[in-house]
């Protein structure tokens, strides 16, 4: 039975509809006064690139550990950004707007578990990029599922 149930990123519905959520996410990111300047140089492909890596946190294909050097390489683009907590607010508020513009699922355990995720990841991302940060010892990506984290703090 457990096997019926589909993985967050079969719900929202697949690769697409993440590539759809962060094109929107940065075009709004881009307009920001607040985050424009911490992804000033950002490459024309980031969106795609945090489209393949949401995919496989939400339980889709492992492409962004397969193309792009996982869990590693993700922190590696954190370190040292120095992310303010008001830059992480409004990264939230921003990618839970465009996951309403998108039309992502509206359902209230689709939304808990998806805005979970968005809570933890950017906490992360904030505590990883400041230069004291102590880094965990983990080297893969955290698969989100329904109504829980996935066991460890890092």
């Amino acid at each position: 039975m457990a096997d019926s149930v589909p993985t967050m990123y079969e719900w929202m519905g697949g690769a697409e509809v993440l590539e759809k959520l962060t094109e929107e996410f940065y075009s709004k990111v881009r307009k920001d006064d607040l985050l424009a300047p911490l992804f000033a140089r950002m490459a024309d492909d980031h969106p795609q690139h945090v489209a393949t890596f949401l995919g496989e946190v939400f339980g889709g294909p492992a492409k962004y550990t397969e193309e792009h050097g996982g869990y590693p390489h993700m922190l590696s683009r954190h370190l040292g950004r120095q992310i303010k907590p008001e830059q992480r607010a409004r990264w939230v508020e921003l990618m839970l707007e465009a996951a309403d513009t998108v039309g992502l699922p509206q359902d209230a355990e689709f939304r808990s578990a998806f805005t979970s995720y968005i809570e933890f990841g950017s906490r992360r991302a904030m505590a990883n990029s400041q230069k004291d940060a102590e880094l965990g010892s983990r080297t893969t990506i955290k698969i989100w599922g329904w109504g829980e984290a996935p066991p460890g703090s890092d």
